[in-house]
């Protein structure tokens, strides 16, 4: 539902992003994807003669680029996942005692969502902890966060899949207004490395790694000249199972299913995008006509980074024509999809040429469906 005004402004005033090192190119990743092939076909040549199985089809850079418009990704770890026998990021586990891998890179971005905020750890009472997958069950990757930064207050995780980071931005507006919290950080660490089916071909070049993290607080509080109001916020799900991933606690009670291809992502690709479209669409047009806004008035969408053909056709459907590439900036070619992340990737870079008093949408979109809009406007 659409937030009421209130007197008190809450703001963005911070945001970051942690990249890890290693990057995979679509060359190299069908290189690695067709080596793979190769070695499948061939050692099971007997079966695929027979027509128990099918052979496997290669990839190439041409169809990943038609699919998607994803030129390269970043990872983790690059060695497991070009690895034609393994096709798999080897992340090796820590000790209980040392911080983990997704709170590690989440504390990098919350530093720089910080550094930008000129805040400290001190300064912050929250910390929420949004995106696809977490790393454990408990204790919670946001309290781990919060112990390493040195915050105090609370914690604690949310997952609305690719719509996490809008989800949790709502959450931390409405803490701020409540006053629960004067100062909130949204983190979203990414490493949707470690969920991607490799091995498929409609999906093996989908995602990549990343963290983003987000600062909120209100508006008298903060010390960034570059701060952007949240003017509202509207969350919309509606249950599919067009994109799943059935991995859970509950998988060792069933044996058979263990290592099963519906423990990692998968969906339908067709059907996302032909149901997923207008939903955001007249998501984000009825979410601005609710705020008195004109479509007109809008200088640009930080869209979820999915796919190139459904990010075009959402703003061709909301602003009634096609956008240009500053209007509705694309990062997908170089991050690739990177779930919740992606449309705070977006905002991160493609910002700092808007005008005071310029309007802009964040928007996510995913599995569920679940999708989250967010009307900001410079400061």
């Amino acid at each position: 539902m659409t937030q009421a005004r209130d007197a008190r402004k809450v703001v963005i005033s911070g945001t970051g992003l942690y990249t890890p090192q290693e990057t995979i190119s679509n060359a190299e990743l069908v290189k690695s994807f067709n080596a793979y092939v190769e070695l499948f076909n061939a050692e099971n040549a007997a079966d695929i003669a027979a027509g128990k199985i099918e052979a496997l089809s290669p990839s190439s850079e041409e169809f990943i680029v038609k699919a998607s418009g994803i030129e390269s990704r970043y990872v983790i770890n690059k060695s497991g996942v070009l690895d034609p026998k393994r096709l798999c990021p080897s992340i090796p586990e820590r000790d209980d005692e040392v911080i983990s891998v997704q709170s590690e890179i989440a504390v990098a971005s919350v530093r720089d969502a910080l550094a930008q905020a000129r805040k400290s750890p001190e300064e912050v009472d929250a910390v929420i902890v949004a995106c696809s997958n977490m790393q454990r069950p408990y204790p919670a990757m946001a309290i781990e966060v919060q112990n390493a930064l040195g915050i105090k207050g609370y914690g604690y995780d949310m997952n609305v899949a690719c719509s996490s980071a809008t989800f949790g931005l709502q959450a931390a507006r409405d803490a701020v207004l409540s006053g629960s919290a004067q100062c909130v950080v949204v983190v979203n660490p990414e490493i949707c490395s470690g969920h991607l089916a490799w091995q498929d071909r409609d999906c093996h070049f989908i995602f990549g790694d990343v963290s983003t993290a987000i600062v909120v607080e209100r508006a008298e509080t903060s010390k960034n000249p570059d701060a952007w109001e949240i003017l509202g916020t509207r969350l919309q799900t509606q249950f599919s199972n067009n994109i799943r991933n059935n991995f859970g606690f509950l998988n060792r009670c069933d044996e058979s299913g263990i290592g099963a291809r519906d423990k990692l992502f998968r969906q339908n690709g067709r059907k996302v995008f032909k149901e997923v479209v207008p939903m955001v669409a007249e998501l984000i047009t009825s979410h601005l006509s609710d705020e008195s806004i004109d479509v007109a008035a809008l200088k640009r969408m930080w869209l979820h980074q999915a796919n190139l053909g459904m990010n075009q056709l959402i703003s061709k459907k909301v602003l009634g024509r096609d956008p240009d590439a500053v209007e509705a900036p694309v990062i997908l070619n170089e991050y690739a999809n990177t779930s919740s992340a992606g449309s705070i990737i977006a905002f991160h870079k493609h910002r700092q040429d808007l005008a005071s008093g310029d309007i802009g949408v964040i928007c996510s979109f995913g599995a569920g469906y679940s999708a989250g809009s967010v009307i900001v406007k410079r400061l």
